[in-house]
């Protein structure tokens, strides 16, 4: 358990514009990180193992994408318990995103509205972050790191492929798995890319530019035999997709030979906050508004892709009765985000022990 109970510094950061309190939270975490005020917020990590994708996962809770964007707090983020930690989205350039202000809490639905837009500092500047991490340098078990990866603003959306192409090989060597980020709203026409043809077209030249990486980063064995680097791919996808869409999407993920999906980003709907402030604002909801529609999509892909597949589910997992919610949906793993800024690292530790209640059955 750590050290400072969250419910005494949430007050403080809940007075504050939601970015601000976000920047100063990862900032005091990537000054504490490996010292002794690690203490302050680390837990004691579930050990409840699970092997899917080829990777053995310590636990089955994982941090989404989004709040680490730069990969400063790998070795903070692990301390607090999760199993797998997943940074970025990282562009191959850097990039300021939307205008300020772009971050809304909606308290009384346990939310949050952004439209940050893949800030971020670049390819560079994120990998180097990641191989400066204690995980990274000492290779610490028990720890996976997911490097999530997307397309600058800038780019047209006919050359997007360019982008996740030099975006994967930046990161393939440092990551226990990639995710290809198409969902998030706050790129304009990003999530066209979910479309039959679109997906197809960067599918297949992400998977074809990962078979030669594969060989290019060869593994050594303790019996000395060389094995090609197999990184898992996954694609993260929206909750605003209707059953032929899910269907599609599964089609395409079993022919280029995906590793898993995570399901689901936020939201463009508004149906569930419609009468709260700020629920007019532009961008992507977030939190417990999204967890029928996240549940709704991982049934759709479960059903089309049978049971073996691995299935990653986020959006609205607020407690560990939410994360077994997703579990009997049909995902394998879950991962949190809003949860954690509204309940802290307790969430973590309640929704691993949770899960592996549910496992254990």
């Amino acid at each position: 358990m750590s050290l400072v109970p969250y419910g005494l510094v949430r007050p403080f950061l809940f007075r504050m514009d939601p970015e601000a309190a976000h920047d100063l939270t990862l900032n005091a975490v990537a000054r504490t990180q490996g010292t002794v005020l690690e203490k302050l917020y680390a837990q004691p990590q579930v050990h409840d193992p699970v092997t899917l994708a080829g990777l053995r996962f310590p636990n089955r809770v994982g941090l989404a994408a989004g709040l680490d964007k730069n990969a400063r707090c790998i070795d903070g983020l692990g301390a607090m318990g999760f199993g797998f930690v997943e940074v970025g989205t990282v562009t191959p350039l850097a990039q300021g995103g939307n205008p300020k202000p772009r971050m809304f809490r909606l308290p009384d639905a346990q939310a949050l509205i952004n439209r940050l837009g893949f800030n971020n500092q670049g390819l560079d500047t994120f990998v180097a972050n990641v191989q400066r991490s204690a995980l990274r340098r000492a290779h610490t078990p028990g720890l996976l790191l997911g490097l999530n990866i997307g397309k600058n603003a800038a780019t047209p959306m006919e050359r997007a492929t360019d982008d996740y192409l030099a975006c994967l090989e930046g990161v393939y060597p440092h990551a226990d798995y990639v995710t290809i980020n198409i969902s998030s709203p706050n790129t304009k026409n990003l999530r066209a890319l979910q479309s039959d043809e679109a997906l197809d077209g960067l599918l297949g030249a992400l998977a074809q530019r990962r078979q030669e990486l594969a060989q290019q980063y060869v593994r050594t064995d303790a019996q000395g035999q060389r094995t090609p680097k197999h990184v898992p791919l996954f694609l993260k996808i929206a909750p605003d997709l209707d059953a032929e869409q899910i269907a599609a999407i599964a089609a395409m993920l079993q022919r280029h030979q995906m590793d898993g999906v995570i399901a689901t980003n936020t939201t463009l709907a508004r149906e569930a906050v419609q009468w709260l402030p700020h629920s007019n604002e532009a961008g992507g909801l977030s939190g417990a508004p999204v967890r029928d529609m996240s549940r709704l999509v991982i049934r759709g892909l479960r059903a089309a892709l049978g049971p073996d597949f691995p299935i990653i589910g986020v959006g609205g997992v607020q407690s560990g009765a939410d994360a077994v919610g997703h579990l009997e949906a049909g995902a394998n793993l879950v991962q949190i985000y809003t949860g954690l800024i509204y309940r802290g690292p307790a969430l973590v530790r309640e929704v691993a022990l949770a899960l592996k209640q549910r496992s254990a059955r």
